[in-house]
């Protein structure tokens, strides 16, 4: 019953002339070779170009060494973490804070917020390992010291006229 209801509520879409089938299978997206970075820039109106395409300025544009890796003339871009973005700003996509069309950095995939962050921490990692071993250790230490030594204080409880 469930195929049939579905078929008559999907044919009289399918039905209709050819923009309802464009609309009804569109892609709300451009194609990935318009995202495709060109070739590594050789020469200054090559990286001016590029760098205006990417929407920075022409000295701060500094792409990818040509290692073979294919990078071609995207921006080498400094890590910025999703957590040290301003929460509170209107972003384009808020789940990410990203802004449309904002050139990102290659790794920005590993550095969203429920991920990895490169802000600096409050206290060093030694201090913070020092300081949980520390922790542990004395917790261990009580542990040890009140499991196997005799602490307890000694009563004379009178059970049936014997003294403890």
């Amino acid at each position: 019953m469930a195929a049939l209801i579905k078929k008559a509520l999907i044919n009289p879409v399918l039905r209709n002339n050819g923009i309802h089938r464009l609309q009804f299978v569109r892609l709300a997206a451009y194609w990935n070779k318009d995202w495709k970075p060109g070739p590594y820039p050789k020469t200054d109106a090559e990286r001016i170009a590029a760098a205006k395409k990417y929407g920075l300025l022409p000295q701060d544009y500094e792409p990818y060494p040509d290692d073979g890796l294919g990078y071609g003339d995207y921006p080498k871009l400094p890590i910025v973490s999703a957590d040290m973005k301003d929460s509170l700003y209107n972003w384009d996509y808020p789940e990410m804070k990203r802004d449309f069309g904002e050139p990102m950095n290659t790794q920005y995939d590993v550095f969203t917020e429920e991920r990895l962050s490169n802000a600096r921490t409050r206290f060093s990692a030694k201090f913070t390992l020092a300081s949980f071993l520390g922790v542990l250790g004395g917790f261990l230490t009580l542990h040890l010291l009140c499991e196997y030594n005799d602490w307890y204080l000694r009563h004379p409880w009178v059970r049936v006229g014997i003294m403890f």
